[in-house]
């Protein structure tokens, strides 16, 4: 490894390392502090953490990878991200920003749940965390496993070692620091990975002229195309992925934790053109990766490291590494999230619940810790074996909260008649229908519904009609619910407006 990726990698993991014992010192000795920082992140640092943790390596490995391959058709889910996450600052954000502190201070998605549908049978939010903790811990089991394959492919060293050094480092931060800690990492990651997002497809062009499109159209026919190899179906799944926003903890819990209702549209704002960026120099890195390819003709086995071999064929190491850097941030800001997220619901929704009721805040705290060291052993287990089956199931996460929890989060806030009953039908038949979708071997030679359309698309729409039709059927919420709702928006309303001068 050369000196200079050394020096750049080294001092970005002291950085993170240095966050997270200033947070330690900062905002941890109360479980509101450890899991969601006291609701004070700032517009930015809210923003760009949503924004980090969202977009994991998928932003620098997988869609430069197709549209290495595709060319701008792969474009179709980066506008539908674009669209899903602009309709969760708008619809979910500030009605969840306001609702989880006036329903009895909610500090995790399965809390708010609970409280706002007065579910003293603790039923819905032993099955929402169920769902997150599951998840989570295979989401976080991926990331990590990205960490070892990337010190293995770009370094040449051993893939145990990248993967706990990857694992390690996260961890350190995130179990002493807690939520305030892996904001402001993501803070810091996200400004990283946008810087090397914007510089290294310009760099590449400097390189290669405008040329390019004309040998890349030659050697890849449909490369400019948006509809090249697209059916209107294939165009509705990569559009579908926005609808997982709704329902994705680890991205919500950001709108829980800003500081007032009145910082959300500079949160919009800002998250919005850092996403809207970043995409555009993901899908540019891809394209213009493939020209580069096509002209020098260096050889690529896996199209998803197009970013690394740029970074390392046109770069200083001192620059190279500090582009690793940023796709080290993109796994290591989204593990670091789900880990929180993960311990959050063990300790918030298990261990408060059914363990010690009357735990004190700095025993909480501590339970915090320990089981986001637990969460990080499982994950590390079953990553220690990159090519373990059960990854598969990782790749469909997005799709399983997303139509779990998106339609349910949608109404829980917009819809006063939503009763228990149909939250909890809206959960299971979601989550049942991408399950379904992704494993029944339905369709002639054994094909999976899958193949056909994404499966987040008949997951959301048959878990939002379920959870409306389950509540018009059964009787109506209690009146003191629908009294706490009709307060909450009426709260909402006035907080959203400017101060009287």
């Amino acid at each position: 490894m050369e000196t200079g990726v050394v020096i750049s990698l080294a001092a970005y993991f002291i950085a993170m390392l240095g966050i997270g014992l200033w947070a330690w010192k900062k905002s941890t000795d109360s479980i509101d502090g450890y899991l969601l920082g006291g609701r004070q992140l700032s517009a930015p640092v809210a923003a760009l953490s949503a924004g980090a943790s969202d977009m994991s390596g998928w932003l620098l490995l997988g869609l430069p990878g197709a549209a290495f391959v595709a060319g701008l058709s792969a474009s179709w889910i980066a506008i539908g991200l674009v669209a899903g996450a602009f309709l969760n600052y708008i619809i979910v954000a500030p009605r969840l920003r306001v609702q989880t502190e006036l329903t009895g201070d909610a500090i995790t998605i399965p809390d708010f749940f609970e409280k706002r549908f007065e579910d003293r049978s603790h039923l819905l939010r032993i099955i929402a965390s169920v769902v997150i903790v599951v998840f989570f811990t295979l989401y976080t089991s991926a990331g990590m496993v990205a960490g070892g394959k990337l010190f293995e492919s770009a370094f040449g060293s051993d893939y145990s070692l990248g993967l706990w050094l990857t694992a390690g480092v996260v961890v350190v931060y995130t179990l002493f620091g807690g939520f305030l800690a892996v904001s402001l990492t993501d803070f810091v990651q996200g400004c990283i990975m946008f810087v090397a997002l914007v510089l290294l497809p310009v760099v590449a062009f400097s390189q290669l002229g405008w040329e390019f499109t004309g040998e890349l159209a030659a050697a890849k026919p449909g490369a400019f195309d948006m509809m090249a190899g697209l059916t209107t179906l294939g165009v509705i799944s990569s559009l579908a992925w926005g609808l997982g926003y709704f329902g994705q903890p680890h991205i919500i819990v950001r709108f829980m934790a800003v500081r007032s209702v009145r910082d959300i549209p500079a949160m919009r704002n800002i998250g919005m053109s850092w996403m809207i960026v970043a995409l555009i120099g993901a899908v540019a890195t891809g394209v213009v990766g493939a020209a580069y390819v096509i002209r020098t003709g260096t050889p690529l086995e896996d199209p998803e490291t197009i970013f690394i071999l740029l970074a390392e064929a046109l770069f200083d190491p001192l620059i190279t590494g500090f582009l690793l850097a940023a796709l080290l941030a993109a796994i290591m800001s989204t593990i670091s999230s789900q880990l929180l997220v993960s311990s959050s619901s063990l300790t918030e929704d298990f261990y408060r619940i059914y363990l010690n009721r009357t735990a004190s805040q700095k025993q909480l705290v501590m339970v915090g810790r320990v089981c986001v060291l637990a969460v990080a052993l499982v994950a590390i287990l079953l990553a220690y074996n990159p090519e373990n089956t059960i990854l598969g199931l990782v790749a469909n996460a997005w799709a399983g909260f997303g139509a779990a929890f998106g339609p349910v989060v949608i109404l829980s806030l917009t819809w006063k008649r939503l009763t228990r009953n149909g939250a909890l039908a809206g959960i299971l038949v979601g989550a049942a229908t991408v399950l379904f979708w992704i494993y029944a071997p339905v369709l002639a030679d054994g094909a999976v519904l899958s193949t056909v359309v994404y499966e987040i698309v008949p997951g959301f729409l048959l878990g939002g009609l379920a959870a409306i039709l389950v509540s018009v059927a059964g009787s109506p919420p209690p009146a003191k619910v629908v009294e706490t709702f009709e307060r909450n928006e009426s709260e909402r309303l006035t907080q959203r407006a400017p101060p009287n001068v």
